[in-house]
């Protein structure tokens, strides 16, 4: 027997592969607190776990898979990530398939998987166009906070120790 239908969480029609700026969460599985080495209220940047340095170290490893896709902004919390990806045409002009947004996240994913030796992702991501100059600032302001306000995130949850071990 099969569990409820997914909802399908992308926009309908929307090209994902176009030029632009999208905001992006993507969360663990069982929401476990995996990418800090220890959770709670923090002063500035927490200590990332061996698997948050994983992680890190894939999304700064974006641009060299896709020459097109820039990782403007991140943040790393003890069960989730935000990032914002900006996605832009060749500059060469020369036409190529473009990477599709849905297709950088799988890659990382999955790079972070195969370099954890274990699936750690919860299916899918959340993301948001971003249209705007102040929607963009708004969410950068956002990152650059959501550390300093981890117990007021949507995503927290209770400290509960069981973090994955690399």
């Amino acid at each position: 027997m099969e569990g409820p239908a997914r909802r399908p969480n992308r926009l309908p029609k929307f090209d994902y592969s176009q030029a632009g700026y999208y905001f992006v969460t993507i969360c663990i599985r069982e929401q476990r607190h995996t990418f800090w080495t220890s959770v709670g209220a923090t002063c500035g940047r927490p200590p990332l776990s061996p698997i948050g340095q994983i992680v890190e170290r894939e999304l700064v490893a974006l641009g060299h898979a896709y020459p097109t896709v820039y990782l403007d902004k991140y943040v790393i919390m003890p069960n989730h990530l935000h990032l914002i990806i900006r996605l832009e045409a060749p500059k060469d002009g020369r036409p190529q398939v473009a990477p599709t947004l849905s297709r950088v996240v799988q890659q990382f994913k999955g790079a972070v998987t195969k370099a954890a030796g274990f699936p750690i992702w919860q299916k899918s991501f959340h993301d948001h166009i971003i249209r705007n100059e102040p929607d963009y600032l708004r969410i950068w302001q956002y990152i650059d906070t959501n550390p300093l306000k981890w117990e007021q995130d949507r995503y927290y949850t209770p400290s509960v120790d069981h973090a994955l071990q690399v």
